[in-house]
């Protein structure tokens, strides 16, 4: 029964893995498509492409995650508080994709996990372990700030960049930052996969240790490629809906504020993911940097009811998991 229900738990880890580049790919694809810095299938394969040498590269924070940020009890009763939390996770990222609003996957899969805990300890078991002080200001923070840095500074860094342009001609303007909005694609992309592919790798070790597979002390180097295959393969099947969203409908968006928000919300990610080891949600920030970047413009563009439609469900996307997860680990319980 252990090796069934580990099977069952890799196979959705690997769902959420391919959910999560085909949710998220519009993160690095929207805006160079928008503003035609890049053509849609060019900006798929190079969305592909880094984010499968960030997802190689993520393994700084998975060890300390499954060791010390959440503990699960041996045997099927860890097993399937992993199985309810990733079902969850799943099933609420897919309808937000298909609403087209972006939301973050770590919330869901944190929220997914903290219900199925929260159901295992209902019905008499041990749940998700204590979580570590420490890292409590490296997790819960940086994800709850993020979307403020990243909405303040995009804003903030428009003013030198529109100061940099003043003199120049505005097709010239638009065709440099477009070049330089191939790049910040491409790096939006690789900070993507550094980010996203660690809590992949994460829940893979989780799995194996509640299975009594592993001690936790390394990565199986199996374990990193399939977090990277499957997320490189969500990339690259990809739904455009969420890239809608952030394109089209949040707030009016040239190459220059384009770039600014794009190498912004990269240089984020690869200081959380390389220098900090903090997880940062992608979704957060991009989503956050765009709306900072359109806001400093003479005239008013954004859609603030959407804003604050998507604002809403952020809050709501860890409620709700925890709240599906519930009830999947006690329909789950009986086999634990």
């Amino acid at each position: 029964m252990t090796a069934a229900i580990f099977g069952v738990a890799v196979l959705l880890t690997a769902a959420f893995a391919f959910l999560n580049g085909f949710r998220d790919v519009s993160l690095s694809t929207a805006l160079p498509v928008r503003n035609r810095a890049l053509t849609p299938s060019v900006a798929v394969l190079l969305a592909a492409f880094f984010n499968f040498v960030g997802a190689l590269l993520s393994a700084t924070l998975a060890v300390a995650v499954s060791q010390t940020w959440i503990s699960l009890p041996p045997g099927t009763a860890g097993l399937n508080i992993l199985v309810a939390g990733l079902l969850s996770a799943c099933a609420w990222g897919l309808l937000m994709w298909w609403r087209g609003i972006p939301v973050p996957s770590t919330h869901m899969l944190v929220g997914g996990l903290a219900g199925a805990g929260l159901a295992s300890l209902a019905v008499g078991g041990s749940g998700v372990g204590g979580v570590d002080q420490s890292l409590l200001l490296q997790v819960v923070l940086p994800l709850l700030l993020s979307p403020l840095v990243a909405y303040s500074g995009a804003f903030l860094l428009v003013y030198p960049a529109t100061w940099a342009a003043r003199h120049t001609q505005p097709s010239v303007v638009n065709q440099r930052f477009r070049r330089s909005q191939s790049i910040a694609a491409g790096a939006v992309a690789f900070g993507h996969g550094l980010q996203d592919g660690q809590r992949v790798s994460a829940v893979l070790l989780l799995a194996l240790l509640a299975a009594g597979y592993s001690d936790g002390g390394t990565i199986p180097l199996w374990v990193v490629l399939l977090s990277a295959v499957m997320i490189t393969a969500g990339t690259l099947f990809g739904g455009w809906r969420i890239s809608r969203t952030i394109g089209y409908r949040i707030t009016r968006i040239d190459p220059l504020r384009g770039s600014v928000a794009q190498m912004y919300s990269a240089l984020m990610l690869f200081v959380g993911a390389l220098a900090l080891h903090w997880p940062l949600s992608t979704t957060h920030t991009v989503t956050s940097a765009v709306l900072g970047a359109g806001e400093n413009q003479h005239f008013s563009v954004t859609n603030r009811r959407l804003v604050i439609r998507i604002v809403g469900l952020w809050v709501l996307t860890p409620v709700v998991t925890a709240a599906l997860a519930f009830v999947l680990a006690l329909a789950l319980s009986p086999l634990g």
